[in-house]
């Protein structure tokens, strides 16, 4: 049986990111999941059913500690001897292609999602974009997670290599299964929703700059001024370190007792479930994974006009996307769904099926199993 090393930076990206995509592999792969430990390694190699190996790494750039990281899964493969190895997350995809490549391990795979270059300038941004150019130079296939990603790929200049996303992109596509509206969820979703009827925002991620809360906030203050009816619930943990809110949004998040702060939940559903509309205003994506959930959930989504979300929403029709950085057209976009209840309706009656004739986890993970296999060629 062929050996699939699959690789992220931290165990968390495993566990959020493939949650029974690596089960579904080890059924025609001997997989090993590699990660930095942060607690939940061991835990995502029981739930999977495959073996994991720790390896520290980094998110942040920090040279001593990379080339530290870098020779030991050049140790790793030269032990390991796997046929695939398959990266994803900044720092593994570079770390692990170089080491594959080193290695000679024949099939190098580069599943490029998000790209930090995007959102930086001035030298940060030559070296996040050096960064790419290696990964790819180092990859013998690099898969763009969305048409996005790829047409951002050729336009920066990264790579010259053919690319192809994987079906319809996204990197796991959507269990249909548990994110439904079950009669438990809806349960759940009552004590999340309480007494208020108001007509609910819901935003879904890590709480940084760069995840569109600054106009979030801004767009919702100025709603929330001018309608009773509104609320606002954030869902996700503050970051300190990379790309943190600044304290003046901190403070408006605060003085303003239409907006809700759950913290970071491990199961969203019913945070989906208590909502009227998904609001994700990055200003950068790869191809993001809450604007599925909230769609199999039945949610109309506002986004912005970033790789992958614009791949998801069809403007006007499962819902509505918006210029980034823009506060004023995000406060226009939340006004007219607020107002406009049935119009908001009809968008939300679409998006389950919209997302299901398209990102089914299983035809996904078919998918990705068979471009392996296309890899391996003769070899299997």
């Amino acid at each position: 049986m062929p050996k699939l090393l699959r690789l992220t930076t931290v165990d968390i990206s495993l566990d959020a990111l493939l949650k029974g995509q690596l089960r579904y592999l080890s059924h025609h792969f001997e997989v090993v999941a590699v990660a930095a430990d942060t607690g939940v390694l061991a835990q995502v190699g029981e739930r999977e059913g495959v073996r994991t190996v720790a390896v520290p790494m980094h998110r942040e750039i920090s040279l001593w500690a990379d080339c530290k990281s870098l020779w030991a899964l050049i140790r790793l493969f030269r032990r390991e001897r796997p046929d695939i190895v398959h990266v994803n997350t900044p720092k593994a995809s570079l770390l692990g292609m170089v080491a594959a490549a080193l290695c000679r391990v024949p099939h190098r795979i580069y599943l490029v999602t998000g790209l930090r270059f995007e959102t930086t300038h001035g030298l940060l941004r030559l070296v996040l974009k050096t960064m790419e150019r290696i990964a790819c130079l180092c990859a013998t296939k690099v898969v763009p997670e969305g048409d996005g990603v790829k047409a951002t790929l050729v336009r920066e200049r990264i790579t010259r290599k053919p690319m192809q996303k994987v079906l319809n992109g996204n990197i796991n596509g959507i269990d249909l299964c548990w994110y439904d509206r079950t009669p438990e969820v809806e349960q759940r979703a009552d004590e999340v929703r309480g007494d208020s009827s108001d007509f609910t925002f819901v935003f879904i991620g890590r709480m940084v700059g760069d995840k569109g809360l600054n106009e979030l906030v801004e767009a919702f203050d100025r709603l929330s001024a001018e309608r009773e009816d509104v609320r606002l619930r954030l869902v996700g943990r503050f970051e300190e370190e990379l790309d943190p809110l600044p304290a003046h949004t901190k403070q408006r998040i605060r003085q303003n007792p239409k907006v809700e702060e759950a913290g970071y939940q491990s199961d969203v559903r019913p945070y989906l479930a208590a909502s009227d509309v998904l609001v994700l205003p990055s200003y950068r994506e790869g191809f993001p994974n809450v604007i599925l959930q909230a769609g199999a959930m039945g949610l109309p989504v506002i986004v912005t006009d970033v790789n992958g979300s614009d791949e998801v929403i069809e403007q006007g029709v499962n819902g509505v996307i918006v210029p980034r950085r823009d506060a004023e057209a995000l406060y226009g976009a939340m006004a007219q769904m607020a107002a406009e209840r049935k119009r908001t309706a009809q968008m939300a009656s679409v998006a389950r099926k919209m997302v299901a004739e398209r990102f089914d986890q299983r035809d996904v993970w078919a998918a990705i199993a068979q471009m392996y296999k296309r890899e391996l060629g003769d070899d299997v």
